[in-house]
């Protein structure tokens, strides 16, 4: 086995690489006897998703946890949001879950959280794991080792989800959901079976070689599947997830796929009817009509940076009941602020339920503008090229709170840089489909040129 590290799967939120040249047993053995040190943990809970190399690593890891002291709870096949779960619920001091999430089969990775579900970036701990692992020189082993113990937690975590909402307001919605061969097929069951919908199931097999399509629902391409069950079977709406099942994606009635912001705005509408006057936060690349609608209801606006560190941190801070990315990421302050997919899809169906009309119709008030998505260019220096677009955009209002936003009273762009990538982000929304188009090609011309 390959023990020489490619210290670049250390990345900012988490662990990634290709299985088994850059992440292998002996890399993950390394980590776990760095882990428990960090944190001074006594127990960590260590969940997985289905990829064909999740139970060798969790061997490696869990030998390497538990001979630096801790006890493993090994809550075996789950997703990463019940993973936050079990650390929250059980008051544990830390937990990893090895997932690659939408990744290509061959990849694999782990995702770190300490006490109370707070995730763990490199500047909170995951740099001195990564220094520890390439230095080869390993805290010392504990005096006496932890043991591993199994532990199902799926009926816990599915109580859970359905704490967020009455179950019993929940109308018998036909449901297709793409679990897209990830861990969905394995927690939707769970909490499914306490409530009146029926499920049209589309690749509830776990696999993690992905035969059907990537697990990865926020690309136009892998929706299709779904969006064809959704007409053919005649369903109310549909629903997809990610490979590790902690983002999601709605289908209307007509198949016609519902974005990120949308969700967020219907799921800021629930949290809002539970807790009045809360503040809702929202990322900077959500549509205008998210603010809009939680002032609506009574709520007040948070905007954000992108990233789930940054957020979080700011929900913490400012007491923010929910917050929501455009990007299907969906935290909740009483999931200990930590994002689940599960749950923003209870908060949906009980705003569906309480509507009474069809999902379309449902959300027309509140998707009215158009949105370009996000649009990725490779260029020589992203910064250079946000000051010369500024520029460009004179009368503009500018801000600078994540890249550069250009904003006027019917259109708006933002532009900011990849952190990994030499890559520049665009996002255009427009009042109409007309505008929106003009100013993205327009944008991606000034971008290219």
């Amino acid at each position: 086995m390959q023990t020489q590290l490619n210290t670049a799967i250390f990345k900012s939120y988490d662990v990634r690489g290709i299985y088994p040249s850059e992440l292998n047993e002996a890399v993950a053995y390394r980590i776990g006897r760095c882990f428990v040190p960090l944190l001074s943990a006594k127990t960590v809970a260590v969940g997985r998703d289905m990829r064909p190399s999740g139970t060798a690593l969790f061997e490696a890891f869990a030998a390497g946890a538990t001979q630096a002291g801790a006890d493993v709870l090994d809550v075996g096949l789950v997703s990463t949001d019940a993973l936050y779960f079990a650390v929250g619920n059980y008051a544990l001091d830390g937990g990893v879950m090895i997932t690659a999430s939408h990744n290509p089969a061959k990849y694999n990775g782990l995702k770190f959280v300490r006490d109370q579900a707070q995730a763990i970036s490199l500047e909170t701990g995951l740099s001195k794991i990564r220094d520890e692992v390439a230095s080869g020189t390993l805290p010392p082993k504990a005096e006496r080792p932890g043991r591993t113990i199994a532990k199902h937690i799926l009926d816990d975590f599915a109580k859970h989800c359905l704490s967020f909402i009455d179950p019993t307001q929940i109308k018998p919605f036909k449901i297709a959901i793409d679990a897209g061969n990830g861990m969905a097929g394995e927690t939707v069951p769970y909490v499914f079976k306490h409530l009146p919908c029926e499920i049209v199931p589309l690749y509830f097999q776990l696999d993690g070689n992905f035969p059907n399509h990537p697990a990865s629902p926020i690309e136009p391409e892998n929706m299709v599947d779904l969006q064809a069950a959704v007409i053919e079977h005649r369903c109310d709406l549909g629903v997809a997830f990610d490979g590790d099942a902690d983002r999601m994606f709605i289908v209307d009635e007509k198949g016609a796929l519902v974005d990120g912001s949308t969700v967020t705005a219907l799921v800021a509408i629930n949290a809002l009817e539970h807790y009045p006057g809360s503040r809702i936060l929202y990322n900077l690349i959500c549509s205008r009509s998210v603010p809009e609608i939680v002032e609506r209801h009574g709520g007040t606006p948070i905007r954000s940076q992108v990233g789930h560190s940054l957020i979080k941190k700011t929900m913490r801070e400012l007491d923010v009941v929910f917050g929501g990315e455009h990007s299907g990421h969906f935290y909740f302050k009483n999931n200990w602020y930590a994002d689940s997919g599960m749950i923003a899809l209870m908060a949906c169906l009980e705003v569906f339920s309480k509507s009474g009309q069809p999902v379309s119709r449902t959300i027309a008030p509140i998707d009215t503008r158009f949105r370009s998505g996000e649009i990725n260019t490779e260029v020589a220096d992203a910064r250079a090229k946000m000051k010369e677009i500024e520029g460009y955009y004179k009368d503009a209002q500018i801000d600078r709170l994540d890249g550069v936003t250009i904003s006027y009273p019917d259109w708006w762009m933002n532009l900011r840089p990849s952190n990994t990538e030499p890559l520049l982000r665009l996002n255009v929304e427009g009042d109409t489909k007309a505008l929106m188009e003009r100013h993205r090609d327009e944008a991606l011309n000034l971008i290219r040129s």
